[in-house]
């Protein structure tokens, strides 16, 4: 039975963890929970820490419709749980870190910033199989579809645990019942939305994010997911660009 972290960057409350979990176990997964005890969006792949004499602090919970399944709240970002899961935190380290289900999408080379991509790419930097699973929910959502992304999500396993151990792919879900497949994807140069300076003040500023007012590049991750589509894009976790530097 493969050893499955659940994770995320909306924190242990949120409902699309909890049905991604929910999906896992029912998928014959063996399932922890691990997520940060309030909302860490934008943390990228940080490990930092509310530390207490040096001692992360983290509390056992228990999750609705999640009898039994170990479930965890811990005060650092999703990737810092990734970490220490990969380290032994929870028990055996994890075979294969999902992240998600995420409050929005997380599309094109904007990935960077996500919390949820981080937590996958550092279980991927450990050796696990890793998924970042979000639901492209929008800036006003009136319903929210969690069991589509976590479908879309357990959907394409098969697929990614004949891959090698340490492969990482990002996976967004149109909010709705119905979607018209999975497709791979390149990323986006952007996302699909940005982030502003709204406000500038003595000893402030305030940023805002709005949708972004260009059309998605064709064929990319945004695009594709805007036009009804399951995207799943591969990741590298780490890599390096040869510079043909030859000293001084």
């Amino acid at each position: 039975m493969t050893r499955v972290l659940v994770t995320n960057d909306d924190g242990i409350d949120a409902p699309g963890l909890h049905v991604l979990a929910r999906h896992a176990v029912e998928a014959g997964l063996e399932v922890t929970v691990a997520a940060p005890a309030r909302q860490s969006s934008g943390a990228s792949a940080s490990i930092i820490a509310a530390e207490e004499d040096g001692r992360i602090a983290m509390e056992q919970r228990e999750l609705p419709g999640l009898n039994g399944v170990p479930a965890y709240a811990v005060r650092g970002g999703p990737g810092l749980i990734a970490l220490i899961a990969a380290h032994g935190a929870f028990g055996a380290p994890a075979e294969l870190v999902l992240s998600g289900v995420n409050h929005g999408a997380n599309v094109g080379r904007a990935i960077l910033h996500s919390g949820t991509v981080g937590a996958a790419l550092t279980g991927g930097l450990n050796g696990a199989w890793g998924v970042a699973v979000s639901l492209d929910v929008g800036m006003n959502p009136t319903e929210f579809h969690w069991e589509a992304g976590a479908a879309a999500a357990l959907g394409i396993l098969p697929f990614l645990l004949e891959r090698p151990r340490g492969t990482v792919v990002n996976v967004n879900a149109p909010n709705a019942a119905s979607n018209r497949g999975t497709v791979e994807a390149s990323l986006a140069p952007f996302g699909i939305v940005q982030t502003t300076l709204s406000e500038r003040g003595a000893g402030h500023i305030r940023l805002a994010v709005e949708d972004l007012p260009n059309t998605p590049e064709p064929g990319s991750d945004a695009a594709l997911l805007a036009d009804g589509w399951v995207t799943l894009t591969g990741l590298d976790p780490v890599s390096h660009v040869p510079l043909g530097f030859t000293g001084n």
